[in-house]
């Protein structure tokens, strides 16, 4: 029987409706420590806010329809709480990225402060690493490239646009002095494969009317970049069941990951 929006529920009749709505266990699943809900709905409320571009109010109104009642600042503190534990797990399990770096920053607004993006992502386009930053200068993108190389092998190729900072922070980093810096024009790049990456972050930023922070916006981004990269095989062009197959093996990921941050 479904409930309606009015109606009184216990917090334990809420989960217990949830899981024969959505098809979950209705075994005692794991909780946080000092958290009411289980971690199956924990995780499922933090996927959706970082998978598509909704606001807190929206996931919490899914979740409603699914008869969980949960407040939209409960849904921020889940994001903030348990957003990083998940995207660290996320980043350890991800297979080898390819040898070709394309790298790319954009304007971004975090409290109403101009800020820059920097992103890095391979050939196949899986995001590397993000890094926002108050400046566009070579400190920056020798800080940004330094923290690529301690998470991934030096790269044959690096892919950029003709920011000059770009090549000087290059020359200062001596284990890149081999590697083939090529640059892109701008009147081509739109046929530069990082383009494509900031169109998921700027419909994010547009649903949140901005960043108001700067560390929670890296966060967030940092999270969201993760699950994109989970997900990925999931936009290539190949056959249904092909697609499904990825998904799938896409949800069971996610789904061990979460039972980690228990």
């Amino acid at each position: 029987m479904w409930s309606q929006p009015g109606a009184k529920q216990t917090p334990k009749g809420c989960v217990a409706l949830a899981r024969i709505r959505i098809g979950w266990p209705a075994v005692t699943d794991p909780k946080p420590y000092r958290h009411r809900f289980p971690m199956t709905i924990i995780q499922h409320a933090v996927w959706l806010y970082h998978r598509f571009p909704l606001s807190y109010r929206d996931v919490q109104e899914l979740l409603h329809q699914r008869g969980i009642v949960v407040s939209h600042e409960t849904l921020r503190e889940w994001c903030i709480k348990f957003g990083p534990l998940f995207a660290e797990d996320l980043r350890h399990r991800e297979p080898r990225r390819g040898s070709r770096w394309h790298l790319d920053e954009v304007c971004t607004s975090v409290d109403g402060v101009r800020h820059w993006l920097w992103r890095a992502v391979d050939e196949h386009g899986f995001v590397l690493d993000i890094f926002l930053h108050r400046r566009r200068d070579t400190e920056a993108a020798k800080t940004f490239m330094t923290k690529l190389l301690v998470e991934y092998d030096v790269p044959e190729v690096i892919h950029t646009d003709q920011l000059r900072s770009y090549g000087a922070a290059i020359r200062e980093i001596p284990i890149l002095a081999d590697v083939d810096h090529q640059q892109v024009v701008s009147t081509a790049r739109c046929n530069n494969i990082i383009e494509q990456e900031h169109r998921s972050t700027r419909r994010q930023e547009r649903q949140q009317q901005g960043f108001k922070r700067r560390k929670r916006a890296q966060e967030f981004l940092s999270l969201h970049a993760r699950i994109t990269n989970l997900h990925h095989h999931s936009r290539t062009s190949v056959t249904a069941q092909i697609r499904r197959s990825n998904q799938k093996q896409a949800f069971q990921t996610w789904s061990t990951v979460a039972a980690g941050g228990v």
